[in-house]
C-alpha cells in the first residue's frame, strides 16, 4: 500500500484530524501537495492513508450518502454512523478492496474517532494513527495524549506526531493539513510546514 501518515485526536469538545501531503510510489515522489483530510459532513471528517484515488472516491461517496441519510432522518449524522457506512462500503469491496486506511472523527454529541482498515473493520478510540508512519506517530501520541486536552494541545500533539513520522518515513512529509471539528462545525487550521 502506498505510504502516508494521518492522525486523529479527540480533545475536550472536538476532534483534530491531520495528515501530511506527500504522495510517493516506490522511489518516485509524485506530489508534495495532496489533500488527505476530507470533510464528510459539517461535523464529521476523515483522514486517510493509502491510494489517493481510493481515498477521494470513498470520501465523495460517503459524503453523498451522509447527505441523503441526513435528509431521511432530519438530523445530523454522527461519526459512528459515517464510520459504519464507510465500513459497509469497504467490506462490500473486500475482494477488490479500496487500498486505504481511514480515521473517521467528528462531533455530534460527544467527540469520537474510529479507525478503519481496508476491509472495513471499525475500531473506536480516543486517538489513532494510520499509514506507513503510524508507528512513529503513535510513539509520540501514546505517552503525550491526555483525555480532555485543549484544542491547542491536540493540534500541537498532532503536528508533533506527523512530523515525527515524516522524519523516519520516506513516504510521509511535505507539510500538513489539519481539520478541526467541534460543535460549531469543521474548519481548517493553517499550519506552517
Amino acid at each position: 500500500m502506498p505510504g502516508a501518515t494521518a492522525v486523529g485526536i479527540t480533545y475536550a469538545g472536538g476532534v483534530i484530524l491531520a495528515s501530511e501531503k506527500r504522495i510517493a510510489y516506490g522511489n518516485f515522489l509524485v506530489s508534495k501537495n495532496t489533500r488527505k483530510t476530507f470533510q464528510i459532513t459539517p461535523y464529521v471528517g476523515a483522514a486517510c492513508a493509502g491510494l489517493v484515488a481510493d481515498m477521494q472516491i470513498l470520501s465523495l461517496q460517503i459524503s453523498a450518502l451522509a447527505k441523503i441519510r441526513k435528509m431521511d432522518l432530519k438530523r445530523d449524522i454522527p461519526p459512528n454512523s459515517v464510520a459504519k457506512m464507510m465500513s459497509n462500503m469497504m467490506y462490500e469491496r473486500r475482494f477488490f478492496p479500496l487500498l486505504t486506511q481511514v480515521i473517521v472523527g467528528g462531533v455530534v454529541g460527544e467527540p469520537a474517532i474510529y479507525t478503519l482498515d481496508s476491509l472495513g473493520s471499525v475500531l473506536p478510540d480516543e486517538y489513532a494513527a494510520v499509514g506507513t508512519g503510524a508507528e512513529m506517530a503513535l510513539g509520540v501520541l501514546d505517552p503525550q495524549f491526555k483525555s480532555g486536552m485543549s484544542e491547542k494541545d491536540a493540534v500541537d500533539l498532532a503536528v508533533r506526531g506527523i512530523r515525527s513520522a515524516a522524519l523516519r518515513d520516506s513516504f510521509s512529509g511535505d507539510g500538513l493539513d489539519i481539520l478541526a471539528l467541534d460543535a460549531n462545525g469543521a474548519r481548517e487550521i493553517a499550519q506552517a510546514a
